[in-house]
């Protein structure tokens, strides 16, 4: 079976605020996106910064994630954890299939169907319990 491909897209990192958290990213010169944008049914702000193309000409990408309120996965994370990594994204060529192997397989989703995420991706995420202790988000273009 193929799913592919499949490559890292974005390491997801939650922060209080999105302006004092972009600082480090700029000095390291990663380039900005065009413009941050809400996805209001996650309750999150997001900002990504685009590492340097590789040869495929899609570069991974470095996600912040500024909660619009408390009381959202985001805000929740904070509260508990602090500010981090929130989550490994993987870009795959085929989500439907993959989700379906992986439930076939006893893997454990948060997200059996795909939804709609930041750019217009379509994504999923699986449960860190199957994957390590790590929230792996599933997108695809």
């Amino acid at each position: 079976m193929t799913f592919g491909p499949i490559f890292i897209d974005h390491i997801g990192i939650a922060t209080n605020e999105l302006e004092p958290a972009s600082r480090f990213w700029e000095l390291i010169g990663l380039v900005q996106g065009d413009s941050d944008e809400v996805v209001a049914d996650q309750g999150v702000k997001t900002r990504f910064f685009s590492t340097s193309t590789p040869f495929d000409g899609k570069p991974s990408k470095i996600e912040l994630l500024e909660p619009t309120s408390a009381e959202t996965p985001i805000g929740r994370f904070l509260s508990k954890r602090g500010p981090g990594i929130q989550q490994l994204c993987f870009r795959v060529g085929n989500l439907e299939g993959l989700l379906a192997h992986l439930m076939e397989n006893g893997v454990r989703l948060i997200d059996e169907v795909p939804r709609l995420g930041a750019g217009g991706m379509k994504i999923a995420f699986v449960h860190p319990s199957s994957t390590g202790g790590v929230l792996v988000e599933l997108a695809q273009a």
